[in-house]
């Protein structure tokens, strides 16, 4: 077996064998580890942390990646116990971050601390639907006009075609835009534990279908026409929100601020002012807050969620006010697009973290996972913007770096 891995290497090395040619001619594990063994030969490095993985190949190809060598590991950590008071999740959680920057999860554990031992955190989500949006090509603005009215005039029947895909997806709202001779169909969905995507992608796909045959002036030129929008920064996700919009909020105790946190309700307040919305403003972000993209990446790296997805799920905006001598902080993320099943959610370390926070596979009833999940996601998020205005506001930040995020030798 051993001779025929090494001439199955040979050919690879030679160009007889394409990488992606090798699940055709091998199982799935055994292609895995020829192909990394002919990276090895090709590129002249060793590669035995890579190869050292309990990912299943057979369970990953087709569905989370191709052509693939190994596994990437990352340390994770655990916030907590985090009290959350939503809608959802309510309770004491530990909640798993993935990362490489030293001292991020030590500053999300002590923002976790300060608003546990003021209460908690709570939560509210306030939208929930993922967005498709294809784009349609007429040939004059008459027909635009037309083509309007005929989605008007068949809203149930768009509803049920894209319905018909699906066991959980329910549509929610259909919106028009129009530039020239283009419109936009921006298809929202309320798609279940799931993140989405996928779902409402497909059921887009039925609506095309629908629209070229019962109204062929309108051609489909992209199943999705960024007006979605997905994997980026947009005004109409900030505005209308994709995937759940949450509010998050926590009153911070003088003595919580004082002994803790090191700082007052004036000073963080003040910072906020300066930092995240004057400063933002004058940058010309669009996002108001300090670091929300921290904690999301951490944190959809550590479950398995699609990870460019970090790009608007990180969008948001900080919120402080000054209530006595106490702090009265918000966070609001009009785009988090999380899910507990599907996607990564599947792989196995994902799974096991997902199972921390008691969020993994379907909910019941179907989507309460999902939502559990963006809750505690907002509440973290929180944790890490109060701590880190908190450690800006009493000069800390430099020391926590020096202290917790340089500790290397060279």
């Amino acid at each position: 077996m051993e001779a025929e891995i090494d001439e199955v290497v040979e050919k690879v090395v030679r160009g007889e064998i394409q990488l992606h040619e090798l699940d055709r001619v091998l199982s799935g594990n055994l292609s895995m580890v020829v192909r990394r063994l002919a990276v090895e030969k090709l590129t002249g490095t060793k590669l035995p942390s890579i190869g050292s993985t309990i990912i299943d190949y057979e369970e990953v190809k087709n569905r989370n990646a191709e052509n693939v060598i190994g596994g990437t590991q990352l340390p994770l950590g655990v916030i907590g116990p985090l009290k959350v008071r939503g809608k959802w999740a309510n309770g004491d959680f530990y909640v798993p971050l993935a990362t490489t920057e030293g001292a991020l999860i030590a500053s999300v554990n002590r923002g976790a601390k300060a608003v546990t031992a003021s209460d908690g955190v709570r939560v509210r989500i306030l939208g929930d639907g993922m967005a498709r949006a294809p784009v349609f090509k007429l040939d004059s603005v008459d027909e635009v006009d037309g083509f309007l009215s005929w989605i008007d005039a068949n809203r149930a029947k768009i509803k049920e075609v894209a319905e018909s895909t699906t066991s959980f997806g329910r549509l929610s709202s259909l919106e028009t835009f129009v530039l020239g001779n283009n419109v936009w169909v921006r298809i929202v969905m309320e798609t279940g534990d799931a993140m989405g995507m996928n779902m409402v992608t497909l059921a887009a796909e039925k609506v095309c279908e629908l629209v070229q045959r019962e109204y062929p002036a309108a051609k489909c030129v992209a199943l999705s026409g960024n007006v979605c929008s997905d994997k980026k920064q947009s005004a109409i996700n900030s505005l209308f929100g994709r995937g759940k919009t949450v509010v998050a909020e926590a009153l911070i105790r003088e003595e919580v601020l004082s002994s803790l946190l090191k700082t007052d309700a004036a000073s963080v307040s003040d910072l906020n002012l300066r930092k995240n919305l004057l400063g933002s403003a004058r940058a010309g972000s669009s996002q108001f807050n300090a670091h929300f993209a921290n904690v999301i990446a951490a944190l959809f790296i550590a479950t398995g969620q699609d990870v460019a997805q970090v790009v608007e799920s990180s969008m948001g905006f900080t919120w402080t006010e000054v209530r006595g001598r106490d702090l009265y902080i918000s966070v609001t993320l009009p785009s988090l697009e999380v899910g507990t099943v599907g996607g990564g959610t599947r792989l196995p370390t994902q799974r096991e973290a997902l199972s921390i926070m008691g969020v993994q596979g379907s909910g019941n009833p179907p989507g309460s996972n999902a939502k559990k999940f963006a809750e505690i996601a907002a509440a973290t998020v929180l944790a890490g913007e109060l701590n880190l205005l908190s450690a800006l506001s009493a000069g800390e930040l430099g020391k926590a770096h020096r202290r917790l995020g340089r500790n290397f030798q060279s």
